[in-house]
């Protein structure tokens, strides 16, 4: 019979995200981890596995607990509402960084998606996942006659998403209010109901 778990794996989870978050997944060791969790490496080794791992498995208890909440809180707010919800409390999340660790997923794009098959993986079907949040409020917004009809809702929802990893770089070396929230107002001008659209073609 296995022995049952000798620590609390929420916390211990929790100090990892801190960790990975604050100094990336190359600058942190097992060892680092363990200081900062206070169990051995081999504990870790065992409950988790190796880095990789570990990063893994801290990476989607970071996902869950941030995306996966702020979706569940603001899904059932009117379609406008809920995509201004969703900016504002990025960006007061981004304000309030002290410390600039910025959006452990995106972080985990930039750093280890690019030399890492699973983690491509991993942070895109995330990726996917907030762009079709994006898209399912657009869509219901055009049916309830909250946002402009005139624009495509999945090229909408990738310029939703686009801002959203724009803010949380551009947070990391210039949390600005003024700045960040003028990443959003000419795409909220997008969505106002009686904004017309100037469509480009190509193919003049």
């Amino acid at each position: 019979m296995a022995r049952p778990r000798e620590f609390d794996e929420e916390k211990v989870l929790l100090l990892a995200v801190e960790r990975f978050w604050e100094h990336g997944y190359e600058a942190t060791s097992l060892r680092d981890l363990a200081q900062a969790i206070g169990l051995t490496t081999a504990s870790i080794y065992n409950a988790f596995g190796d880095k990789h791992a570990f990063y893994r498995k801290a990476l989607d208890f970071y996902v869950e607990r941030s995306f996966g909440d702020r979706v569940g809180r603001f899904e059932t707010k009117p379609p406008r509402e809920a995509i201004g919800a969703f900016f504002n409390e990025i960006i007061e999340r981004s304000l309030s960084d002290t410390k600039r660790k910025g959006c452990m997923l995106v972080n985990s794009a930039l750093e280890v998606a690019p030399h890492d098959d699973e983690f491509q993986r991993v942070v895109a079907q995330v990726l996917v996942q907030v762009e079709a949040f994006f898209k399912r409020c657009v869509e219901r917004g055009q049916e309830d006659g909250s946002i402009n009809r005139s624009s495509n809702a999945s090229d909408m929802a990738g310029t939703l998403l686009g801002t959203l990893l724009g803010i949380r770089v551009l947070a990391r070396t210039r949390p600005e209010r003024d700045l960040l929230e003028g990443l959003i107002r000419p795409i909220f001008a997008l969505l106002e109901p009686n904004h017309s659209q100037t469509i480009l073609s190509h193919d003049r």
